[in-house]
């Protein structure tokens, strides 16, 4: 059941962000030529309310995906777009060259840790999960893997501490905030 649960959000992930993806690439140069100041948006993030959060969570993600490589771009879209088709493993193989060709991005490791997600790898999965953070500690939908990880491998109170953490980066994220709605019964003692 809980494993179900959470492919059920992983599987919501997983169509938020190739949605993303998919908007981000359509806007093409415009959006590109855009540069926005993380730090900023960070910022905004922590004391906006929730309507307007949850679009500077996106501007963030938004910039995130830019690799600055129209290739390295180009490999993230078709591993995401394999991914939302369910060709979980196509996925891995253009999202492991994309790994390869650009070591240093980080949604590079994170869109790959997706597809090992959906894949049932869960070793690999966090490894790249680990990557992605140590790349970009405030990667909250890294984050929210690794919360998964620690909920599936029956770590619940591991998975608070860590979808608590989302909150503290990213206050607009409901989904971190169902989890531990969910995982506060559990981790004291108490079941339903």
């Amino acid at each position: 059941m809980v494993m179900s649960s959470l492919k059920a959000i992983h599987k919501r992930i997983v169509t938020v962000f190739a949605t993303g993806l998919l908007i981000w690439a359509g806007f093409g140069a415009t959006a590109r030529a855009q540069e926005v100041d993380l730090d900023m948006l960070f910022d905004h993030l922590k004391s906006a309310p929730m309507v307007e959060a949850r679009g500077i969570a996106e501007q963030i993600q938004d910039q995130w995906l830019r690799s600055g490589s129209p290739a390295m771009d180009l490999l993230l879209r078709r591993g995401m777009d394999a991914l939302e088709e369910g060709e979980v493993e196509a996925a891995i193989e253009h999202l492991t060259a994309l790994v390869d060709h650009a070591p240093e991005f980080a949604a590079a490791y994170n869109a790959r840790a997706m597809a090992y997600f959906e894949a049932e790898k869960i070793g690999p999965a966090l490894a790249d999960i680990q990557t992605a953070l140590r790349l970009n500690p405030r990667h909250f939908a890294a984050l929210r893997g690794l919360a998964a990880i620690y909920e599936i491998t029956d770590r619940p109170q591991k998975a608070l501490e860590v979808y608590r953490k989302v909150l503290e980066i990213n206050p607009a994220s409901a989904s971190a905030a169902d989890a531990i709605a969910r995982l506060l019964p559990l981790v004291k003692g108490v079941t339903l």
